[in-house]
């Protein structure tokens, strides 16, 4: 993550004049009701012990990491200078550990009123119109609307993790998975792997079966996203809109979404369509 330390969080035009713009259209929704569907995975009696699969944490853990970052988010569009990181995964990694060590509580009722009271912060902080500009984020600068998409993005991401953990139905939906293209859009030029993408020139369209769509250009190793697919694309991926941010996530790999059916490949270049998946880590 970059350091936000000693840096304007909100932004200026050249002229000195303030930008000010929207959320998309449900994403403020989004936001609200995912905390509230993450806090309702933490009833009274959860065990907080138990192990979330594929992670080194426990529910407890999970739980309050999301508190955290949350809290972060909210501080962020308020314009408040926060440092997380450098922007690594490594380093992601690490300020994760640390801010864990620092913050004891692991009660579920106490960590769901969390969640939801940051992510509401989130919002206050957006309708007095404090995130003016691009901020800057753990992942980079970025605008205020698409640090609201990051915000709901990481929630889905962790809430789908607690609810594996704890055998319960997950809240990722299309609507959602549509909201936190702004993000992704935004985030996968900073998290190419680039021993993946050396060498590599390549013109990927996707799109969701939900209508949603982007564009990822490889041009000798160099990675740019855009909100619309290259003219002439050699590889189209269509893909099922879960299980594609499942993918973007981390949370799940391709192959079983192939057998399913939930991911079919066109163009010239269909060959190319395996290696799109590995081109970028999640942090």
């Amino acid at each position: 993550m970059e350091s936000v330390a000693g840096q304007d969080a909100r932004g200026t035009l050249p002229d000195g004049q303030s930008v000010r713009g929207t959320l998309p259209h449900g994403l403020g929704a989004a936001i609200r009701e995912t905390a509230g569907d993450i806090a309702a995975l933490l009833r009274p009696g959860t065990d907080m012990r138990l192990p979330v699969p594929g992670s080194e944490w426990t529910v407890g853990e999970a739980a309050a990491h999301l508190a955290q970052a949350n809290e972060l988010m909210a501080d962020i569009a308020a314009g408040h200078a926060r440092s997380y990181g450098d922007g690594t995964p490594q380093s992601l990694a690490t300020a994760n550990e640390q801010a864990l060590a620092a913050f004891d509580e692991r009660r579920a009722e106490p960590l769901a009123a969390m969640i939801v009271a940051q992510a509401d912060a989130y919002l206050k902080a957006w309708d007095e119109g404090a995130p003016e500009g691009t901020v800057v984020t753990p992942l980079g600068p970025m605008g205020p609307d698409v640090l609201g998409s990051y915000l709901l993005t990481h929630m889905l991401g962790h809430g789908y993790d607690l609810a594996r953990a704890l055998g319960r139905p997950h809240m990722i939906d299309r609507t959602r998975v549509g909201l936190t293209l702004p993000f992704l859009i935004t985030a996968m030029p900073r998290v190419t792997d680039t021993s993946r993408t050396a060498g590599l020139t390549a013109r990927y369209a996707i799109r969701l079966w939900s209508g949603a769509r982007f564009g990822v250009t490889v041009t000798n190793g160099a990675v740019t996203v855009g909100s619309q697919p290259p003219a002439r694309p050699d590889c189209t991926i269509l893909i099922e809109p879960v299980t594609f941010l499942l993918m973007a996530l981390g949370r799940r790999g391709q192959w079983s979404a192939l057998a399913r059916g939930q991911i079919l490949v066109r163009g010239r270049k269909p060959w190319l369509a395996p290696r799109f998946p590995a081109l970028f880590k999640a942090p």
